[in-house]
């Protein structure tokens, strides 16, 4: 039976992925994200798009009425928005704790408000029993991302994620997180990365090979089968070894 997937940050790298993986087995998905023509341009056959930026309540609650009126009730809730703000402006001025703080803003409501406030509104309508909400976290939230901001945004999932859990396990809805290692087609690094700098990530792999959007979402795809009904307040990375387990 054909599933209400909704997957926020749809239109590129991992979530796009996750799109793709979810419509190829049947499933009715929409796709989130701000940028309506990156939306548009997805190509994940029979998706819905809705453009909205996700850090803003009264954005998330016209993402509600749509979800509401075009699905009614949610199977599986993919929250893939985020990033470390290289597509943000930068700090108005040269003042440096102004600069501190932009920083931990931005990180703080792209990666872990966005999510939140999502989760929040379709929290009615998750279906139950056999509802997923699934969480995009990072290596980041365990070994530290240089100025911490996106290492803390991401690392603040995880604790929302085992509450949610509690709450939603006796309703049959499982939440989980996955934490990713150094993945390659994405925008999270830009437009280029210093070949040094590559190596070196894949170089701290197991496995000798950089991640893919595929290998992620193939692992959204399994934490939301029935067959991974028992599975709830997880944090599972897929990182090839970079990171032990915890």
């Amino acid at each position: 039976m054909a599933r209400n997937v909704v997957i926020s940050g749809g239109g590129t790298g991992i979530g796009l992925a996750a799109a793709r993986t979810f419509a190829a087995s049947g499933d009715r998905v929409l796709l989130l994200g701000r940028r309506a023509a990156v939306l548009e341009k997805a190509g994940v056959p029979g998706a819905l798009t809705y453009a909205a930026d996700l850090a803003e309540p009264d954005e998330v609650r016209g993402v509600a009425a749509f979800v509401e009126r075009e699905f009614g009730s949610v199977d599986v809730l993919v929250h893939s928005a985020g990033g470390n703000g290289l597509l943000e402006p930068d700090a108005p001025g040269d003042d440096p704790l102004e600069a501190v703080a932009h920083t931990w803003n931005v990180n703080f409501r792209l990666n872990t408000l966005t999510a939140v406030l999502l989760t929040e509104a379709l929290k009615p309508r998750l279906a139950e029993p056999g509802g997923r909400v699934l969480f995009l976290s990072s290596i980041a939230a365990y070994r530290g991302s240089g100025s911490g901001a996106y290492a803390a945004a991401k690392a603040g999932l995880h604790p929302y994620a085992h509450d949610l859990a509690r709450e939603l396990g006796p309703r049959g809805i499982t939440a989980n997180v996955v934490a990713p290692g150094y993945i390659e087609d994405t925008e999270f690094f830009g437009d280029s990365m210093a070949e040094e700098r590559r190596a070196r990530l894949v170089g701290e792999t197991s496995t000798g090979r950089a991640g893919t959007p595929a290998d992620v979402a193939e692992t959204l795809h399994w934490l939301a089968s029935p067959e991974a009904g028992h599975i709830t307040s997880q944090i599972i990375q897929v990182n090839g070894g970079a990171e032990r387990g915890h």
